[in-house]
Order: structure tokens, then sequence, then C-alpha cells
């Protein structure tokens, strides 16, 4: 639920909050699409969805990036409880019911009776404790979730239909990771590598849709579960499409062959202003709880020192980047905390652009030309380093491009790498990088422990290598404070730790643009965006999976 996601840098594209249509639409759009806005919800058709960017696997536990959420979170795979579109407020799921201890130390749910997964296996309360027990195992793949886990003592079974989760320590996010925590089925994953099981490839959940296939490279199509134990959506099928190149992407829509895609900014801008556009699809801007950052290997000789990383900030021309490629569409953020949130520190001065006081920094750290090649170096190592980004972002690109040019203008040569978006997941979980472009995309309310504390660093998500023992305290001491302005005035503390120390250069939070056809209807917008299950297509306006009667 809260949990932090890989994103391609600016190019995350999910529904969520403060979504907004952009323009009016054309006489002709309103005579086409409007007079269907006020029918009765029907069932039917299919919802063609650009994806961006292929998962590495659709095992839960295991996977870090985004892509896998979409896919499955809510469509395949189900929590205990969710939070409620409307009033932002945790709500049952398949659970109906829990209770907290007085102590806050003890979390017991009540689970609905008679929900099956997918396959038609009962799904009971082993399966959360399964499912816990593979999270805490260190021969899974799920440092990046163990983190959230490491404070229970232990997560029992009492009956079919009741778990308990006994926290050794109090954790203010509990009832949302207990109840949010991934959960397989233990009957398909128990045998075997937990994390190569081909349910990775082919999960089985309790959800509203069933996986249907994947089609490596193409798309993943997920069908309605007509066995589903809750309310069943509208609409019949989603098919994930795989184009990872945005240019290609809205080509593909505009001939009406996906039905959602994100948009560039300079698609936003210019690409998709025409009648003709707007005849077909209605575009929303929003706001979502994310940022981008360019990451520095603390572990490479370069940036080992604080000075050079901070150097690397006063190259980053944030403010030019943001108007001319983003068109103004986002904010500079300075600190790991969602820009619109509490958390979020705002008296925290973003370091401006400032190529002099680069200079300064970088010969105040040894890091001078010695030898006259017009290459910086120290202790006979030149500074040359490579600079990876996802092979589908093309803002990263950009940026790239021009801090290319902007650090050889310092003696500093940067190379470009761009790989594939699971190739790209592995350098990063294998330290195997100097330099990379990214975004977290993270929940409603954060815990930094994920990315930044020091027992992430060698298996986890604080792949950049930051350790700092006073971060460690005021990181692990929020967790247990369930008085949230006592919580900020820690994270302010936090916060200003990692601005002096710039592990990252904080980039940008980037209004999320994207389009989607009119013929959609039931779109209504909640605290955190769209929910998908509610929309519907007049039946008039379908597309996808009409069957016709013979005579």
């Amino acid at each position: 639920m809260s949990k932090l996601y890989l994103i391609l840098l600016l190019l995350f594209a999910l529904f969520l909050a403060s979504c907004k249509p952009a323009g009016g639409e054309s006489d002709s759009s309103v005579d086409q699409y409007s007079k269907y806005d006020n029918t009765k919800p029907v069932d039917g058709d299919w919802l063609i969805y650009n994806l961006g960017e292929e998962p590495g696997t659709l095992n839960p536990i295991t996977a870090t990036d985004a892509y896998q959420s979409i896919v499955n979170d809510g469509n395949v795979y189900e929590t205990l409880v969710k939070r409620d579109d409307r009033t932002l407020e945790i709500i049952p799921l398949l659970a109906e019911s829990w209770k907290i201890s007085d102590d806050k130390l003890v979390y017991t749910f009540f689970i609905r009776k008679g929900i099956k997964w997918h396959d038609g296996v009962p799904f009971t309360a082993r399966d959360v404790v399964f499912s816990y027990n593979k999270i805490m195992d260190p021969n899974v793949d799920a440092p990046h979730l163990r983190s959230y886990y490491k404070d229970i003592k232990k997560v029992e079974a009492l009956n079919d239909y009741t778990v308990r989760f006994t926290y050794a320590r109090p954790y203010f996010l509990a009832l949302e990771f207990c109840g949010g925590m991934p959960i397989v089925p233990e009957h398909i994953f128990k045998n075997g590598d937990f994390n190569t099981n081909p349910a990775g490839r082919a999960p089985v959940g309790t959800g509203p849709y069933r996986f249907l296939r994947w089609d490596t490279g193409r798309e993943i199509v997920l069908e309605r579960n007509e066995n589903y134990w809750g309310k069943k959506p509208h609409i019949k099928r989603i098919v994930f499409k795989l184009i990872s190149d945005p240019t290609v992407a809205l080509q593909v829509l505009k001939r009406e062959e996906i039905d959602f895609t994100g948009l560039t900014a300079i698609q936003w801008a210019r690409q998709t202003s025409s009648q003709r556009f707007k005849k077909n699809f209605n575009k929303f801007s929003y706001f979502t709880p994310n940022y981008s950052f360019i990451g520095w290997n603390m572990r490479r000789p370069f940036f080992s020192d604080r000075r050079v990383r901070t150097a690397m900030t006063y190259l980053v021309n944030r403010k030019l980047i943001l108007e001319k490629l983003l068109y103004n569409l986002g904010d500079v953020v300075t600190n790991p905390f969602y820009v619109n949130s509490p958390e979020y520190d705002h008296s925290i001065e973003t370091y401006p652009y400032d190529p002099e006081r680069a200079k300064k920094l970088l010969d105040e750290a040894g890091w001078i030309d010695h030898d006259g090649d017009g290459i910086r170096d120290k202790d006979g190592i030149k500074f040359e380093f490579e600079f990876l980004i996802p092979s589908g972002s093309v803002t990263g690109e950009q940026i790239s491009t021009i801090l290319k040019e902007e650090l050889k203008k310092v003696g500093i040569r940067m190379n470009i790498r761009k790989i594939e978006w699971a190739v790209f997941v592995k350098q990063l979980d294998e330290r195997k990088f100097d330099a990379v472009t990214l975004g977290w995309s993270m929940g409603v309310e954060s815990d930094p422990y994920q990315i930044w504390h020091s027992s992430q660093a060698e298996k986890g998500s604080n792949f950049v290598g930051f350790k700092n023992k006073e971060a460690d305290r005021l990181i692990e001491e929020a967790r247990t404070e369930f008085n949230r302005e006592k919580r900020i005035e820690l994270y302010r503390k936090f916060s200003e730790i990692v601005h002096e120390e710039q592990p990252y250069t904080f980039l940008f939070c980037r209004e999320s643009t994207v389009a989607l056809h009119k013929r959609f209807k039931g779109v209504n917008v909640y605290p955190l965006g769209p929910d998908h299950l509610e929309w519907f297509v007049p039946l008039p306006l379908q597309k996808y999976g009409q069957v016709t009667m013979s005579p």
C-alpha cells in the first residue's frame, strides 16, 4: 500500500490524486460522446492500457517496480485492507474487520468467508502467514519489503479466518502494512524456488481480474473473474500493451488502438491539442506522491565525497529543465517526501545552478586536471563515469544529455548508457552503476526506512549506499512515533541531513499527464484518482469482445 516503487523518470502514468480534465471539447466530440454521459453502467468492452515498461515479474513479493503494481494491485491480487478512494481511510477488503490492542502491538484480522483463489482453492489465514514468512526469508528477493516488517515478532493463523500480527515495538504504519501486505497462494508457491516460481509469470490471485496471458515484449492480458467474491467490474478485459517509446504510444493512441497512455510534457503541451484529438480523447493532469532524482553511487571514488555530490547538483539547471523540457508541469524538490504533504520541508532551499561554485567544490575535493588533458583526476583516477538511464525515459535522456555538456565544461567526462527496464533494475540490485536517474512512487504516508536506512544499503532500496548514524536514529525514532506533528519534526531533521549530504540530486515532483478515450464513462475523481473498476462503456460505444448471434 504505502511501499515505494521504482518508476521511470517522469513517465509514470497512474490515475491518482488531483486529476482534472484539460481543455475544452469540440462540438463534434460533445455530439458523439456526451449524449451517453447519463446512461446506466453496463458490462462489456476492453480497456487497452499502455503500460510503458515490462515488469520484471508479477510476483508481488519480489517485484520492486511500479509496473507490476499497476497490473496486479486491486486487479489480480488483493490485501486484507485498502484505503478508501474518497476518504483515504483504511477500510476492509479481504478482511471484514480487525482489532488493535491498546498497546498497539497486536493486530488481529478477521477474514471474509467464501473467498477463493482464481483456481478455486479457498483463501485462508494460512496464506497470510505463508506470505509473511516468505517476505522475511533471507533467501527471498524481498529486502525492500522486509524493512517494513522487521519489528514483527510473529504472525499466527488462529484459525482459517483469523490471523494475528504481534509486534515487538509499536510502528505508526502497522495497520497499513499488516493489512496491505502482499498475499500469495501457499499451495502454488510452497514448492521450489520462490524467486523463480512460474506464478511470477502467471499470477493466481483473489481479485476481480484473472491472469490470462503474458506475451513477452507485447502485452499482458487480464480477464474479468466471473466468480469474484465482491462486486464485479464492468470492463470484461484489461490489455496492458508494452510500448516503451512514448512517440510510438501516442501514434497508436491516435489510431485508437489503445485507450489510455501517459503523455510526455511536449506531447501534453504541443501534440495533443488539435480538435481531432479532442474529438476522441480526454486529457488529465494531476499530482501524485512521487519525486524524481539523480542517484550517485557513493561507493564510487567520484561520489564518495559530499563536496563532489553537491557540485554535481550545482551543475543541474533544474529550473531551466522544468521550464523548457517539462513546460512547468511540476515543482523542483529538495527532500525525500511528497512535496504536497505535511512531511515535506519547504524551508530547505534549492541549490541553484552555479557552475563556478561547482568548480570550487571539485577543486577542494582534490579533483583537478593534474596532467592537462582536460579531464579532472585524483590519485591517478580519471573523473569519467557512466550515467545509466532506462530506455523508455525520454526526459531522462534529455536531462542526461544536458548534464553531459555541463560536466564537459568543468572537466568531467560522462558516458550515457540506455538499457531496458529489467536489466536496469538488475544493475541497481547488484550496485553495478555509477549514476542513475529515476523516480520513486510513494504512498499516502511515507516511511523513509526502505530507501535511506543504512541497513538497506547492501541489499535493499538504498542502492546509492547512503549511511548516516544520525539519519538512522531519526528514521527509527519516527517509526515508533504515532503523533504526526512530532514525527514531522523528526523528518525535518532527517531531511536536513539528506540535503547536506546530497546522495541524490533531487529533481522534480512532476505533474502526471495522461489521455483516456472518451467512450469510457463513470470516471469519477477521488483523492487517489479514478477507480477503473467503476468504469464502463455504453453499449453503442463498445469496441471489443462483442458476440454476435448466427441466424
